[in-house]
């Protein structure tokens, strides 16, 4: 992701990595009142009042997670509605072994919608961050 940090320099947006606490309110932005805590492997956020010193309080702007042989289809799918319910705008979903990523958008009514799966060769862009180009052939270089 440093592409998207150098990116990023010229925008309000930053980017964080893991350990890097996100807590998503339901009702309340009190701390008593928040269940749902998620490490998200990289979050870009574009709102500096969602920080503060624990971490980021509400939705990201845009969510990347690595599949890695530790992750359960309950914990994907819990994500996933997670990110959905608490209006992420976009999620990004890489699989490394398959040397791909899937892109999951917000839609007007707020529900995820699915990109085509990118792979080698391909180029991504993001709604989150217009301007914003990745090469997935960059992305993957170093896995084996």
């Amino acid at each position: 992701m440093s592409q998207a940090r150098k990116f990023l320099k010229k925008q309000p947006c930053k980017v964080y990595l893991s350990p890097f606490d996100v807590r998503f309110p339901k009702e309340s932005r009190n701390d008593q009142a928040i269940f749902t805590v998620l490490q998200p492997d990289i979050c870009v956020i574009c709102d500096k009042n969602k920080i503060d010193a624990r971490g980021c309080i509400g939705a990201p702007d845009l969510v990347v997670e690595v599949l890695s042989p530790g992750n359960t289809k309950m914990e994907l799918l819990n994500k996933y509605h997670v990110y959905e319910e608490s209006g992420v705008k976009e999620y990004w979903v890489v699989s490394q072994g398959d040397k791909s990523i899937l892109i999951y958008t917000l839609n007007e009514i707020g529900k995820f919608e699915p990109s085509k799966i990118f792979t080698l060769s391909e180029k991504i862009t993001s709604t989150v961050l217009p301007g914003f180009e990745l090469a997935l052939d960059d992305v993957f270089d170093d896995v084996e």
